[in-house]
């Protein structure tokens, strides 16, 4: 546990300034990446070492785990669970309307709409009555994370925006180290659940897609979550997760092959063909070579674009400013 204790301590030390007092104030996040020439900004920043570190960390925990293991399941998680409940209940009391065009349903900006007004006082609720300033600071990242309501579409800038969220939770201390199955396994799960239901419901449009030259249409982080709770698994390997009755069998265990059932369920045709980067990796000897290369892949096709950067937002818990050195 000391190594987890270590890798969390970039978040835990921010858990220390509000004591302070006057020193640490919350503030509403903005853009801060507006040229290409600021990504640069980004790479160096405290919000990017914060980030990379919470990933990294859960990427560390899930190892070797199933997703129906038992793990501690704090007040704060449940809180969670209640709040994507909100959400995924919102959908059902708003359908989609009838439109001529067949994608990116317009009730979509009604559901938005609701989260936007509602946003804090949700947040509020998971917070410490000590951190509740946090609210309007962290509330942000949740409506950024359920997709962009002009557009109606989604992608994996949005689902940055919620790690980004469950990371903020953490470093006000809402979340502790021993939550860190918990995080993955219930809460981000519960989210992919929340999320394929709207992208389903609203037929929403894959955000910055690179089509079939993409990992996937719209998440990335359950892939690499996924594929390191594969790590040294006795029998199932990369090649066995094109095979659907693999996936039938597995896929309440594992967050990898979820993901790869919503794909079937969602696409007609060859899966090498609509999936072939995850066709090329199904090759790839090992689970430990897969984490590791959807890891850097992570960083080079979501971390350091610029479409994507450019939309995520800094504050005072996930800041623009250099890391100290």
């Amino acid at each position: 546990m000391e190594a987890d204790d270590q890798l969390w301590q970039p978040l835990k030390g921010s858990n220390e300034a509000p004591e302070e007092g006057a020193s640490f104030t919350f503030m509403v996040p903005k853009k801060e990446i507006s040229m290409v020439p600021d990504m640069g900004k980004w790479k160096r920043s405290q919000a990017y070492a914060d980030y990379i570190g919470f990933i990294l960390t859960l990427n560390e925990g899930v190892k070797g785990k199933k997703l129906t293991c038992e793990y501690k399941v704090s007040e704060t998680v449940e809180k969670l669970v209640d709040l994507l409940g909100t959400l995924d209940r919102w959908i059902n009391e708003t359908p989609p309307v009838d439109q001529p065009s067949r994608f990116g349903n317009k009730a979509y900006r009604t559901w938005f709409a609701k989260l936007d007004q509602e946003a804090e006082a949700l947040v509020s609720v998971v917070l410490p009555a000590d951190k509740r300033a946090a609210a309007p600071e962290i509330a942000v990242y949740l409506k950024e994370s359920v997709g962009n309501s002009t557009r109606i579409d989604y992608g994996t800038g949005h689902e940055a925006a919620f790690a980004a969220f469950l990371c903020c939770l953490c470093k006000v201390g809402a979340l502790r180290v021993d939550d860190q199955l918990a995080i993955v396994f219930k809460v981000f799960n519960r989210y992919l659940e929340v999320m394929r239901k709207l992208q389903k419901t609203y037929r929403m449009e894959p955000a910055g897609s690179q089509g079939v030259w993409g990992l996937d249409d719209f998440q990335f982080l359950p892939f690499i979550w996924g594929s390191s709770q594969f790590i040294d698994h006795p029998t199932l390997e990369p090649r066995h997760f094109v095979d659907e009755r693999v996936v039938n069998e597995h896929h309440q265990d594992y967050m990898f092959l979820e993901c790869i059932k919503f794909i079937n369920e969602m696409k007609t045709g060859p899966f090498a063909e609509h999936s072939n980067q995850l066709w090329n990796i199904s090759a790839v000897p090992s689970w430990s070579k897969v984490n590791q290369g959807l890891i850097r892949m992570y960083k080079a096709e979501c971390l350091e674009k610029f479409p994507v950067i450019q939309h995520f937002k800094f504050g005072s818990l996930l800041s623009i400013q250099p890391v100290k050195p």
